[in-house]
């Protein structure tokens, strides 16, 4: 009679011990659902990130028209527009020498880089809005001055100095945006008073690069070397870059800016630069021989050096990247609500995960919200504090206790915290969030291995 009770009363323990396992394996699979449907809210959230990105695009767009565009600078250089002398050559049939007439000769042009080029000056960066969206445009305050040095035979590698007939020569200089010039600055060239004009594509082409201007400088006599020296103001607005084309055969540019974020770009960084919150100070010298003619008259060449002005805080970069380990933060929360069920034996109904989880995501589209009107690091704060507070007090109601509601707390004010973190390490983004990665999952090896 004792060995019946006790072989029903195993069976009847065993019984339920089936109904909890499997009560624990569909409450698994149901979160692993949950967790897995949340990746739909959560793509929701980047989309709107993208979509407000894209109109911030169409706001500096729109800035940039009514302003001017990026900038970039090239030359000056030399154009040469020359023809040889007539051949002498023997009339095969009569013997006699005859000479063809020099206009019969083609027209040739040889573009002269300058030997030397110096551009000193000062950016300054202001902000400009339309409705919350910005671009920063900066104003070119730039003293260029140079000088081409030219053979006796006028064009370097062209025959000798008594082959050339006429020769002429206009100088040639571009710009990305000439609705950017405050003024047509007055070149100083051998001492005499002149000024740009905008290049009709006549006698050179599209030579140079974006809105090409030129000087003309009259005939050239053969001869006897010339030096030809210029200099000249250059006031530039544009927005967000700045990009100069070392075209001479020795250039040095120096760059001041009460801009604290740049970001250099280019084959030519600077050799020197000292970067500060108020600003930055930045020299380039570049030779012929770190750089190729041909690439740096063409338009988008790599043959250039520059500065981004660069915003020290995109949200929306920051926000997306942040979103990326929204999963994350939803998987651990699910995770330790799980194991709280399993140790203090009180289950937890789908929907309490359901809410919390839609507060982990809700906190992603706030900090996109709060940061288009706050500082990043405000923004994420109060999206921050917002969340961990609404759960702490939804689960003070739901444990029946704040003791554990306030311990769910403090483990989501740390995740922010090292969320927060890994966002503004952007070169060992991956390195701190694997550490955080193995971090948690030993936390939870260690508290699981006696379960």
């Amino acid at each position: 009679m004792q060995n019946h009770e006790f072989t029903e009363c195993r069976e009847t323990v065993s019984f339920k011990d089936r109904i909890v396992r499997n009560a624990l394996m569909l409450k698994l699979a149901s979160v692993a659902l949950l967790v897995a449907l949340f990746l739909i809210p959560l793509t929701m959230v980047r989309d709107q990130i993208a979509q407000r990105d894209m109109y911030q695009e169409q706001a500096k767009a729109e800035i940039a028209k009514a302003a001017s565009g990026a900038q970039t600078l090239t030359g000056p250089i030399l154009a040469i527009r020359y023809r040889m002398k007539a051949p002498v050559f023997r009339d095969m049939s009569t013997g006699e020498i005859v000479n063809r007439p020099a206009q019969q000769m083609e027209e040739q042009i040889a573009f002269v880089p300058a030997r030397t080029l110096e551009i000193n000056g000062n950016a300054d960066v202001e902000q400009r809005y339309r409705g919350i969206y910005r671009a920063r445009l900066f104003h070119l305050d730039l003293n260029i001055k140079g000088a081409f040095s030219l053979p006796a035979n006028l064009v370097p590698g062209v025959g000798e100095k008594d082959e050339i007939a006429e020769a002429h020569a206009v100088m040639l200089f571009s710009v990305s945006d000439s609705h950017g010039m405050d003024a047509n600055p007055d070149v100083l060239i051998d001492q005499s008073q002149m000024r740009f004009e905008a290049s009709k594509g006549k006698r050179f082409g599209n030579t140079l690069p974006g809105n090409q201007l030129e000087i003309d400088l009259g005939e050239l006599t053969p001869g006897k070397e010339r030096n030809i020296d210029f200099s000249f103001p250059l006031k530039l607005s544009g927005t967000e870059t700045m990009s100069i084309a070392p075209t001479a055969e020795n250039n040095i540019v120096q760059l001041q800016s009460n801009w604290g974020h740049p970001s250099f770009h280019g084959r030519f960084l600077p050799r020197t630069r000292q970067i500060e919150r108020d600003g930055f100070n930045a020299k380039w010298e570049i030779s012929q021989l770190a750089r190729d003619m041909g690439r740096t008259l063409q338009l988008g060449g790599e043959e250039i050096l520059g500065v981004d002005f660069m915003e020290p805080v995109d949200v929306y970069q920051q926000s997306d990247r942040a979103v990326k380990y929204g999963l994350l933060f939803i998987v651990l929360t699910f995770a330790a609500f799980f194991l709280s069920e399993i140790l203090r034996r009180r289950p937890m109904h789908i929907m309490q995960y359901l809410l919390v989880g839609l507060a982990l995501t809700i906190f992603f589209l706030l900090l996109v919200a709060l940061s288009e009107q706050l500082l990043f690091h405000v923004a994420y704060i109060a999206a921050a504090a917002a969340c961990i507070c609404l759960i702490a007090f939804y689960l003070a109601g739901v444990f029946g206790s704040w003791r554990p509601a306030f311990a769910f707390g403090s483990g989501l004010a740390g995740l922010y915290a090292m969320l927060y973190v890994i966002l503004q390490l952007e070169d060992k983004a991956l390195l701190m969030g694997s550490l955080l990665l193995f971090a948690v999952l030993a936390a939870l090896m260690a508290s699981t291995r006696r379960l």
